[in-house]
């Protein structure tokens, strides 16, 4: 999503180009250019892809729409195993219309995640549910912190679920690193990604995650926690910007390879 205006092929080369040799996909540009392709493509790149994004949404009332989730999540989950990924990470959904319940939703999503848990680990992949920021709760994420996504998360096996640490959704929480610590000791930390926080933030507030660097995040004090946690894989760099993609996707990436460097080595 960082250089989602180059195509797939595009995105190979600009990968080769860049030294770039981990990729993080999202579905709707997979499912365009076709899952078998794409994962043709990536191995012919000699790229690992790292994650699969997104499933989840499971906060409905309505039964048909609830079946309709997690048939679409099935979905997700053989094509990240056609990926070769093992991880798909888990948007969990808001609050449907009218509804002012939070605690209902988040049950609502610990029973999607009792029937798709065991479907994931049947097709070798993980399930990583990813906290957003608080500003989300209403219309996309009801879980908002790590202790409430660990919470979801230890009614499970490890190796069906775990979480997302995104830097741009935690960073402000004083209880974050001790649940990093929580969620590492549980071996459920399944991904880590790094986005920065820039105001002022754009109408919306989606697409407001800022370049590494640009903003109010230490990415090296958030990569200590995370590795002091005993995660040692990989991490992705996630930016929905519209300045960002307005400029030259090759760009983008070789900036945002830059940036990374600059900002996590020691």
């Amino acid at each position: 999503m960082t250089v989602k205006h180059l195509s797939m092929p595009e995105l190979a080369d600009a990968c080769r180009e860049s030294g770039v040799t981990n990729v993080g996909l999202w579905r709707e540009p997979v499912q365009t250019y076709g899952v078998e392709r794409t994962a043709k493509l990536v191995r012919d790149a000699g790229l690992t892809v790292t994650t699969l994004c997104r499933g989840g949404f499971f906060t409905a009332l309505d039964p048909d729409e609830r079946a309709a989730a997690l048939a679409d999540n099935r979905r997700a989950i053989d094509e990240a195993a056609t990926l070769g990924t093992e991880v798909l990470v888990l948007v969990s959904g808001g609050l449907p219309a009218g509804s002012k319940d939070l605690h209902g939703a988040r049950e609502r999503i610990a029973d999607a995640l009792s029937v798709l848990g065991p479907y994931a680990e049947d097709h070798g992949v993980k399930l990583a549910i990813e906290p957003l920021h608080p500003m989300y709760a209403a219309d996309r994420c009801v879980v908002s912190t790590l202790t409430q996504a660990l919470d979801l998360a230890e009614r499970f096996p490890a190796h069906q679920v775990g979480v997302t640490v995104d830097t741009y959704h935690i960073w402000w929480d004083d209880q974050a690193p001790a649940q990093i610590a929580r969620a590492g000791a549980g071996g459920r930390i399944h991904t880590f990604q790094l986005a920065d926080w820039t105001t002022p933030l754009p109408e919306g507030v989606l697409n407001g995650r800022g370049q590494i660097g640009d903003g109010a995040i230490d990415m090296r004090e958030w990569l200590g926690h995370v590795t002091a946690a005993g995660y040692t894989g990989a991490i992705e760099v996630e930016l929905f910007n519209d300045a960002l993609w307005a400029r030259d996707g090759r760009e983008v990436l070789a900036e945002t390879a830059e940036r990374f460097v600059t900002h996590t080595a020691d």
